[in-house]
């Protein structure tokens, strides 16, 4: 039986790579976004305008992958947002950062466990962030969201040992995408991570070979 994984955040430079890495594995994909993205290939289950920090959205889009697959096989919590921004800036972005990384990984979850738990290997890989294991200046909404989400698979994987569920994050420095040369035209992109080389780790977890794998923070940190 051909496995079922939803990813979110599908339409960014992340979810595009782990929709690409898991095609090539024959694995059924489906990605979901709260944008609009350009179309996907055929096969993949595209669930467009999807607002994940709403449950009841979140809840929408796990039954229409259903109805399709019938089955969810591993959830990549990819959907998320940075800012860099000084604790005193105006307006604050801790709301924003929190909602977008971790309430829609949170929201993603519950709607996606009564399926992982009905599949013989049922996998959760979150993406955190190496910045969050030491905030530097700027990074405070960002990092303690990601803190969050990290607390989050902890806890989760906990919970879930009796069932045939794990639960882990990939912790990525700095991704290698056309924005971040842009914002950083000085810094050298071969010592960042290749979206296609996170997207295979994360994979990994995702796989039934990871079984022995739960509740861990994995560093995908390149050579910074």
């Amino acid at each position: 039986m051909t496995r079922t994984l939803v990813v979110t955040g599908g339409y960014g430079v992340l979810g595009r790579a782990m929709r690409e890495a898991a095609l090539a594995d024959g694995l059924d994909v489906a990605v979901i976004d709260h944008a609009a993205g350009p179309s996907a290939p055929d096969g993949v289950l595209e669930l467009g305008g999807v607002d994940l920090t709403d449950a009841a959205a979140a809840e929408g889009a796990m039954a229409a992958v259903i109805d399709r697959f019938g089955r969810i096989d591993a959830l990549l919590n990819v959907a998320g947002g940075f800012v860099w921004q000084p604790v005193d800036a105006e307006p604050p972005a801790w709301d924003r950062m929190f909602a977008l990384n971790l309430t829609t990984a949170l929201n993603a979850t519950r709607a996606a466990l009564p399926a992982l738990r009905r599949s013989p290997d049922g996998r959760i890989v979150n993406v955190g962030a190496s910045g969050a294991l030491k905030a530097a200046a700027g990074m405070g909404p960002y990092a303690a969201a990601k803190s969050g989400v990290h607390r989050l698979t902890e806890s989760l994987a906990e919970e879930l040992k009796s069932t045939s569920v794990t639960v882990n994050a990939v912790l990525p420095s700095i991704l290698d995408t056309e924005q971040n040369r842009k914002d950083m035209p000085d810094a050298d992109p071969a010592r960042w991570v290749r979206p296609a080389d996170l997207a295979r780790v994360m994979l990994f977890l995702a796989s039934p070979e990871s079984r022995a794998v739960t509740g861990a923070l994995i560093p995908v940190t390149g050579r910074v």
